[in-house]
């Protein structure tokens, strides 16, 4: 009897512990997709449970901070509401002085409050925008160096004005070896008495902006790593924009917009209104237009392939699961693109937030002396290069070729990083993250449409000359001449622009009217203004998308626009034409709006 009574509660037990492994299964598989329960799937499956926030609440609400909002409304004075600001006739001494050693007009900055308020210049619906009431704490970082007084304080000030004061645990000021007196006990004091959440940790000799920024996120302890410029301003409401997305998945990296503070005026204004990182084949940064999707969903966040580089927010964790900067990178320079590759073809997802926006002064001119580590950004870009591009690294040495022979150093961890994370290829990410970059920026550049010198058929003898001439002066027509005085020589690039072929100038119209002259204008690749096509059947010149084309006046020699027509002063000749690139105009730079491979 009792053993018969055993064996049945034996068999109730094993029925217990098979319902629990039938219903753990059933609640991991159903549940896959919801990354709020990612922590649970990960203990369940005998994995590391990683330390990261998990938002308690997925309740949205309004974020705003009304009574501030309508108090910096109120504010008046030197520099408020972001309106240009100067100095008088008498502080020009001053001004002058302390240009030399910002690149921005310091001795304005000093005038204008810490605090001063800012136009919101935010999408209309972002001031309607909710969020989940549950967001991740964060760690500020902000690098400096001999960054001017007033600039770095009310960047961490215009921080912990703007933002809700239990979300902030910290702002980590990194100096890196400042030699400037007021940036050291005298910073530290005034910490200490006016913004105790806000501390200096101090690099023992000049390490770059890298160092500093690695320095700064070893020292945190927030869930969210938040990087910005030393001479910033953040905007109203700028933080919950930034922290959902990371909430909601700790792997996506958020971007703010970044407006423009004038370095002379201090005047605050917007940038645009929203493009997506990129570069071409040598590194520089470059913008890719917004996708149809982006704008239909504005001002919601947007993929984008590669940040800017100084302002981003990221969940800790990720940081460090990804190994943070690449140590081996030095001072500054390519590590906006190795952390953007890493990224994306580590599991992660990087947006822009049209809702989040950060003021930021562009310097005139760079005011700190070469630190003498010879071609350090050559190196990092080479680093960069051959642990994350693959085949793709090709194209910038074609371009650099004195990139081949640069030491990188030692990569054997970062390519052993890249292998333990199971990172993706780089042909995966030009073609499904990037898959409109080589349409701006091909890695092999097509050949002209046609090049040489233009002239009027009616008049052989003269030339259409750039004349050297600065951006918005008019595009005459010369004798024409092999002079070096002259500037006779463009192309109908690939770009569907025409330009000299001895500098990035274009031929723009910025006014349709007729008889409205052509202009000089840095070329953008954006078409618009600066598109035209050539008819070598006709010998016409047009502009744009609508039927005007390129004419003169024979008496005055002016060069203008006018309705195509039959006119022979309509009639040109180039000197080469590329009859087969000719033939292929519709799919020469064909927009692309989505992925370009299957995956």
């Amino acid at each position: 009897m009792m053993r018969r009574h055993i064996l049945r509660l034996f068999r109730v037990r094993n029925l217990i512990i098979i319902t629990i492994i039938i219903g753990t299964i059933y609640l991991v598989k159903s549940f896959s997709d919801v990354k709020s329960l990612e922590p649970f799937k990960q203990s369940l499956l005998g994995t590391v449970v990683k330390e990261y926030f998990i938002p308690s609440s997925l309740r949205k609400i309004d974020w705003h901070d009304y009574k501030k909002i309508k108090y910096e409304r109120k504010q008046k004075g030197i520099g408020e509401q972001g309106i240009p600001a100067y100095l008088s006739k008498n502080e020009e001494a001053l001004e002058k002085q302390l240009y030399s050693v910002n690149g921005f007009n310091g001795a304005l900055s000093d005038k204008i409050p810490l605090n001063r308020s800012l136009p919101d210049i935010r999408h209309i619906k972002c001031q309607k925008r909710l969020y989940i009431e549950s967001l991740p704490t964060v760690s500020v970082v902000v690098p400096f160096h001999n960054e001017h007084w007033s600039t770095l304080l009310r960047t961490a000030v215009s921080v912990l004005n703007r933002s809700p004061e239990f979300l902030i645990k910290e702002v980590i000021l990194v100096d890196d070896a400042s030699t400037k007196d007021f940036l050291k006990k005298k910073l530290d004091d005034y910490l200490s008495a006016n913004l105790p959440k806000v501390r200096v940790i101090r690099l023992a000799s000049r390490s770059g902006l890298i160092t500093a920024r690695l320095a700064g996120a070893k020292a945190a302890s927030a869930d969210v790593l938040l990087f910005l410029d030393s001479h910033t301003e953040a905007n109203a409401n700028w933080l919950p924009p930034l922290l959902e997305p990371i909430a909601l998945d700790h792997r996506t990296v958020v971007c703010p917009y970044i407006d423009v503070i004038a370095y002379d005026t201090f005047e605050y204004r917007a940038q645009d209104e929203g493009a997506r990182g990129a570069f071409d084949w040598e590194l520089y940064y470059k913008r890719l237009p917004l996708l149809p999707k982006d704008l239909d969903n504005m001002p919601e966040p947007f993929e984008s392939p590669v940040m800017a580089g100084g302002l981003f927010a990221m969940s800790r964790s990720f940081f460090w699961e990804l190994g943070g900067y690449d140590p081996g990178l030095d001072i500054w320079g390519g590590e906006q693109y190795e952390l953007s590759f890493k990224i994306w073809q580590c599991g992660g997802r990087m947006v822009d937030a049209p809702c989040s926006r950060v003021g930021h002064i562009y310097r005139k001119f760079a005011p700190f002396p070469n630190p003498g580590h010879g071609d350090f950004v050559g190196r990092n870009y080479r680093r960069v290069a051959e642990v994350w591009m693959d085949e793709y690294a090709q194209y910038l040495y074609k371009r650099r070729p004195n990139y081949r022979n640069i030491d990188t150093g030692d990569i054997s961890e970062q390519k052993a990083l890249r292998e333990r994370l199971r990172c993706r290829s780089f042909r995966w990410f030009m073609t499904q993250v990037a898959f409109d970059l080589t349409v701006k920026y091909p890695p092999v550049e097509p050949n002209a449409f046609a090049e040489g010198r233009i002239k009027p058929v009616s008049n052989p003898q003269l030339c259409v000359d750039a004349h050297h001439g600065a951006q918005m002066d008019k595009v005459l027509l010369k004798r024409c001449t092999e002079s070096t005085a002259g500037e006779q020589k463009f192309m109908l690039s690939w770009h569907k622009d025409i330009r000299s072929k001895s500098r990035n100038m274009c031929w723009d119209l910025p006014e349709s009217a007729p008889k409205s002259p052509i202009l000089l204008y840095s070329c953008h690749l954006g078409g618009g203004n600066q598109l035209w096509r050539y008819y070598p059947e006709t010998k016409r010149l047009k502009h744009g998308t609508n039927d005007n084309c390129l004419d003169w006046d024979p008496n005055t020699r002016a060069l203008y626009i006018m309705p195509c027509g039959d006119a022979t002063t309509q009639q040109w000749s180039i000197d080469h034409v590329d009859y087969e690139m000719m033939g292929k105009w519709d799919n020469v730079a064909k927009p692309v709006t989505g992925p370009v491979e299957d995956y």
